[in-house]
């Protein structure tokens, strides 16, 4: 894959999680849901720090959330400069049209995430209780101290866990109970790439080849 056709495709990525998280914004108050199918619901919830929920100052007890959120959202730029610089030498080095793929995947949807976390804060005003309005007067936050977006939730089974089985016996359980969005998909899905098919991403081109030839026949 060339760069150009890599760029094009990552810029469809962030288009569609955009476009999705503006909708959400715009039509959501925080909270709200709409469901779908029963294993599927459009769910507006913010996400203020990690994955899962988590806070960076859960972890570093000294450090103020406000503080942590913004060393979080400044460590996501250096990283994002990282995978961009990795896609480069990925592309430039002729190495398979899958690991491109995957590295384009991961920096759309950390791009993705990150201009929610740097710019919606002044974007949108509070969605607690009402539906945001796009460029107020007054933002619900600071640049740097914008919530993450999420939306697509997938309550695949929900119910009280067999008592036999451990830690969660007796429990209440819902597959699959966290909220993510269309970047939190990309990342996922291109960390999955580079785990499940190692060895086929990390072949480099002339290789791939190869095998492309050998198949045929």
């Amino acid at each position: 894959m060339s760069l150009k056709k890599a760029t094009i495709f990552i810029f469809l990525i962030l288009l569609v999680d955009q476009l999705s998280k503006f909708y959400i914004k715009t039509h959501f108050a925080l909270h709200d849901k709409t469901v779908v199918f029963n294993w599927f619901q459009i769910a507006f919830v913010e996400n203020e720090g990690m994955a899962w929920g988590t806070k960076l100052s859960d972890f570093i007890s000294i450090i103020s959330d406000r503080t942590a959120k913004v060393s979080l959202t400044v460590f996501r730029i250096f990283a994002v400069f990282g995978i961009a610089y990795w896609l480069k030498r990925a592309v430039e080095g002729k190495n398979s049209r899958l690991l491109v793929f995957a590295i384009s995947l991961i920096f759309a949807g950390a791009l993705g995430n990150i201009i929610d976390s740097v710019f919606y804060g002044v974007l949108f005003d509070n969605s607690q209780g009402q539906v945001a309005t796009f460029l107020p007067d007054q933002g619900y936050d600071t640049f740097f101290h914008g919530k993450v977006v999420d939306m697509l939730h997938f309550p695949i089974w929900s119910g009280v866990m067999p008592d036999w089985i451990p830690f969660l016996g007796g429990k209440y359980f819902t597959f699959f109970e966290p909220v993510f969005n269309v970047a939190d998909m990309a990342i996922s899905t291109g960390i999955g790439i580079l785990i499940f098919f190692n060895k086929r991403a990390f072949r480099d081109s002339k290789e791939e080849e190869v095998q492309e030839l050998d198949d045929q026949f």
